[in-house]
């Protein structure tokens, strides 16, 4: 029997949008029914300002249609989306529904056929989770509500509508949105539902990994994501999402560390949330150790894990390939796993030393590798996520931020180094910039353009030997450097 939540005629759940309620209101001047449904109700409820709005009727799609004549029918599940005229990008679009009920569902995503009902109460059995369940009329103020979805959303309490085993058959996404839905809301999910999912987890290889990994990116992007990535591994769902992570688990660590690498995986991540850090910054956070299982020799508190970052690098190109994130934030990512590891001490890295820092893993990135950093040391039991060296290296990056690192900063090109000296494109350029660049480095004074075409004009004197010696020379100048830092990182954290 439909249960009908009553609430006082001048309390509202929300504000509801003007174009939300024109429709429903043409729809019901029309003699169909019409209520606002699904995650637009839970969220008024809970305070929580609707990200969209669907409204579902009893009007059939072609009656839509007849009445909304700006509007797209193009599939079979009788959903039609009526154009507006709001500004709001939520609103441009809203997806008016038949009541439906759905038959088998074959490629466990999408129904093989579809019936329309006459009651809103059938529409309602259709759907995944209670708190989902909900549809409400504007003009009565009622929520309708046979599964009990208020009740849960008062408990924190993540229910399937109806046999779990049976929604998660019908779509198996529905696994990765039930883990989702409790770690964006802070629930718990309900004992049957929670056994269910584990039972069933193996589906969720018949769906696409662009499903996939759009409920995961919004699992890392709750406020509860540590426990959404728990409860996907609870759940034996991570194995079919991030399998390499669950190679830390019980995977001891030495004595700069008191978590296991998943664990301190977790808690690196739960910092990054904690910070409001970016995407980008809570994948690397979650992932950045993702190397260390592999990497593991030795045991107890001297192990060690050299070239993790390396190794980890490597690693999470490959799971987000698999994901298909797109390029620009797996390269991001990658980036600040394979750097997260930089060494810097007061006073052993000297003003050039930093500037060659800079260079190596990119101005534009410092920022998020603290985050990283920061991240890693509260992770790992550490009380401060910002020390005294830190702070220094921020305050010598800060002081040399303006100088030279890459060609372009130089106030000479190699047009200007062709014209001065007469000659044609050639690999000779590229040297001569190649030894400008190294000494400006070294010494910022001489990046002026006066100075460095006398200079131009002493390199060119120089026989090709002689010139391609320089070159090695500045090219072993950058690797001592760069493996001076990993000989002292290895030393210091056994890493």
């Amino acid at each position: 029997m439909t249960m009908l939540i009553m609430r006082k005629k001048e309390e509202k759940l929300f504000e509801i949008p003007k174009e939300a309620r024109a429709i429903c209101a043409l729809l019901k001047m029309s003699g169909y029914e019409a209520y606002l449904v699904g995650g637009c109700v839970r969220d008024m409820i809970v305070g929580v300002e609707p990200k969209d709005w669907d409204i579902t009727t009893s009007a059939r799609p072609e009656q839509i249609q007849g009445l909304f004549p700006e509007s797209v029918y193009e599939n079979s599940f009788g959903t039609v989306a009526v154009k507006t005229e709001s500004e709001d990008p939520r609103l441009k679009i809203v997806e008016v529904t038949t009541f439906r009920i759905e038959g088998k569902y074959s490629d466990k995503r999408h129904p093989d056929e579809v019936r329309f009902a006459d009651k809103v109460e059938n529409d309602l059995s259709r759907r995944d989770f209670t708190i989902n369940a909900m549809a409400y009329d504007i003009d009565t103020n009622e929520v309708i509500d046979p599964y009990g979805g208020r009740e849960d959303l008062d408990a924190g309490v993540i229910r399937t509508v109806g046999d779990p085993l049976k929604r998660f058959e019908e779509d198996a996404l529905r696994l990765m949105r039930g883990v989702r839905f409790a770690a964006e809301f802070g629930f718990v999910i309900e004992e049957y539902t929670e056994h269910a999912l584990r039972h069933s987890s193996g589906l969720l290889e018949m769906i696409a990994k662009e499903r996939i990994r759009d409920e995961f990116i919004k699992i890392i992007m709750t406020e509860k994501a540590m426990e959404g990535v728990e409860a996907l591994e609870r759940a034996g769902l991570l194995k079919f999402v991030m399998p390499e992570l669950r190679d830390g688990i019980g995977i001891g660590q030495n004595e700069h560390h008191i978590y296991s690498v998943w664990e301190h995986n977790l808690k690196s991540l739960e910092y990054a949330v904690k910070k409001d850090y970016s995407l980008e910054v809570r994948l690397a956070a979650l992932l950045h150790d993702v190397g260390k299982p592999k990497t593991k020799a030795g045991d107890g508190l001297k192990s060690t894990f050299y070239n993790h970052e390396l190794v980890g690098a490597r690693i999470v190109a490959r799971m987000l390939d698999r994901l298909h994130v797109s390029k620009h934030v797996a390269e991001y990512v990658i980036h600040l796993v394979r750097y997260h590891m930089f060494y810097y001490n007061v006073g052993e890295v000297s003003p050039a030393g930093v500037r060659r820092f800079l260079a190596r893993v990119g101005p534009e990135s410092i920022d998020d590798l603290i985050k990283v950093r920061e991240a890693d040391r509260i992770g790992s039991g550490v009380p401060k996520a910002v020390p005294y060296k830190l702070r220094h290296l921020l305050f010598m990056i800060e002081k040399v931020k303006r100088d030279p690192i890459s060609p372009k900063m130089l106030k000479i090109d190699g047009l200007e180094i062709m014209e001065t000296l007469g000659i044609k494109p050639g690999p000779r350029i590229g040297k001569i910039l190649s030894i400008l660049l190294e000494e400006v480095i070294e010494d910022p004074f001489k990046n002026e353009n006066v100075l460095l075409k006398r200079r131009v004009q002493e390199l060119d004197a120089m026989v090709e030997t002689a010139l391609d010696a320089m070159v090695a020379k500045a090219k072993e100048t950058k690797d001592e450097f760069e493996e001076g830092v990993e000989k002292e990182m290895k030393k210091q954290f056994h890493v």
